[in-house]
């Protein structure tokens, strides 16, 4: 399982000037909230014992292992199927050294992955390597960590838990400021990265709120119909009681975007500062039941399909977009004839998706017309949630199927098991 056990202690983070109360908690005498979805209770959440279930130790992260994986195509292959040759004059080039991959001269066997460059005496090759899978962490993010890789003021930043890449780097599905905690999505695909996050998607995060005083029926009323802020209105689609003591009032709010401390600022509009902020659900995916402040979980394939099914993506294999040319000359490529002698043409994948539109969008239900304002009250963020609607939550039991395979995966004899990195992808 590819978990980073954490390196902060248990109790729960407090932003800076919140009120004093019993570490966040709601009190027993709050009335207790509906859950928001299946096993997953509100109060769980506000009450730090969340993460707090399922305390035996975690297994190592994976070691940072960065050579090609075992199923990447050879190097010889893949310039052989480029038409420079047969594999075995490709071998022959290797032998005398003049192929290099990445700067370094290549040996026999080598095996090559999605962004090497290849050049055959000295000149770059254009081959044709696929592109990773989407590979897609859910982390919980406690406060006082910034989301950026490079921070001026060298405060801690979440990427410095998270896994090393082979190729490319983690982006963020939207961001988290530094005192808000909770569901934080990273992916190594900028594509669905960028789907997740555009606002024609309309998904919904879900967001459990502390503020200081009850709101009023009027000021909720505002809120679900829009409050002006400096970059422009914005409202909630939904707002619900979460309980709460005194001054400490607790919500649990829904907006189908994400502006830069929009909650916070959309509180402060309507007379109540924020005291603590927890992000519980970005789309359909939910924060993991058990996945500690800290902590970060590879979601398993599964979850990872209805992901990029969500967001219009093809699957892998399908689509244009599968394959990608490397290592040419950027505008010239596709100009002169191809190896088989059918003519050039344009760089593969260059067409696809042009208008920004996922496959199908219109059939399923996707995104709102551009310029389109959005429907005020409780039903505002346009389209139903897609991920909501079409495959219900995910992630719930993410964390309880990851311990499962693995210890599954421990009880085969060595010579059974697959190699490679444990887990989905």
């Amino acid at each position: 399982m590819n978990m980073v056990p954490p390196r902060q202690p248990n109790e729960t983070a407090l932003d800076e000037g919140q009120a004093a109360s019993p570490a966040g908690s709601v009190p027993a005498s709050a009335p207790a909230a509906a859950p928001v979805s299946g096993s997953m209770a509100f109060d769980d959440v506000v009450s730090g014992a969340f993460d707090a279930v399922q305390e035996q130790d975690l297994p190592l992260p994976s070691k940072r292992v960065l050579q090609p994986e075992a199923d990447s195509p050879k190097l010889h292959k893949v310039l052989a199927q480029a038409g420079l040759g047969s594999r075995l004059e490709m071998e022959q080039l290797i032998l005398e050294g003049r192929i290099s991959v990445n700067g370094e001269p290549a040996h026999i066997g080598q095996r090559i992955q999605y962004g090497d460059t290849i050049k055959v005496n000295g000149k770059p090759v254009r081959v044709r390597i696929a592109p990773p899978p989407p590979r897609v962490l859910a982390y919980h993010k406690p406060a006082g960590e910034v989301v950026t890789h490079d921070d001026p003021q060298n405060r801690p930043t979440v990427f410095r838990r998270l896994p090393r890449l082979q190729t490319g780097k983690w982006q963020s599905v939207g961001r988290l400021d530094l005192n808000t905690e909770g569901l934080l999505l990273l992916t190594n695909s900028g594509e669905l990265a960028n789907r997740l996050m555009h606002p024609r998607f309309g998904l919904q995060r879900e967001y459990a709120v502390r503020v200081l005083g009850a709101l009023s029926s009027e000021e909720k009323q505002r809120l679900l119909d829009g409050v002006k802020l400096d970059d422009g209105m914005a409202q909630f689609a939904s707002i619900e009681d979460g309980g709460g003591e005194g001054a400490n009032c607790w919500y649990r709010v829904t907006i189908a975007e994400g502006r830069n401390r929009e909650v916070r600022r959309m509180f402060e509009a309507v007379g109540h500062a924020v005291s603590r902020l927890i992000r519980i659900r970005y789309g359909a995916m939910m924060l993991p039941r058990g996945l500690k402040r800290g902590v970060w979980l590879e979601l398993d394939h599964r979850d990872i399909e209805r992901l990029t099914t969500a967001a219009g993506m093809p699957q892998s294999g399908e689509g244009p977009a599968s394959v990608r040319d490397t290592g040419g000359r950027g505008r010239h490529f596709g100009k002169g004839p191809r190896p088989d002698g059918k003519g050039g043409g344009a760089r593969a994948g260059a067409s696809f998706a042009k208008d920004g539109k996922p496959a199908g969008a219109g059939a399923r239900g996707f995104g709102k017309s551009p310029g389109k304002a959005p429907a005020k009250g409780a039903g505002a963020g346009g389209q139903p949630d897609p991920m909501k609607t079409s495959y219900g939550y995910i992630g719930q039991d993410s964390l309880q199927r990851r311990r499962e395979r693995d210890a599954a995966r421990d009880k085969m004899p060595q010579k059974g098991r697959k190699p490679g990195r444990s887990g989905g992808r």
